[in-house]
């Protein structure tokens, strides 16, 4: 059974969310579909990237 996830690590995924949400998600999921919709998202706009990258770490077990 894996350990739990860092919260200190989960924070400093946020603060990177509001910066740059693309790296964020890929530290959190690696390559893959929620990279690519995360991506997509933040060419679109800056809002829509962040909220995505926050759900994407909230509901994530722990980085890879």
């Amino acid at each position: 059974m894996a350990p739990p996830p860092s919260p200190t690590s989960d924070v400093c995924l946020y603060f990177l969310a509001i910066f740059i949400p693309p790296a964020a998600v890929f530290f959190k999921r690696a390559c893959g579909a929620d990279l690519l919709i995360n991506i997509c998202l933040w060419v679109l706009g800056w809002i829509p990237g962040v909220l995505h990258a926050w759900y994407i770490i909230s509901k994530s077990e722990g980085a890879i």
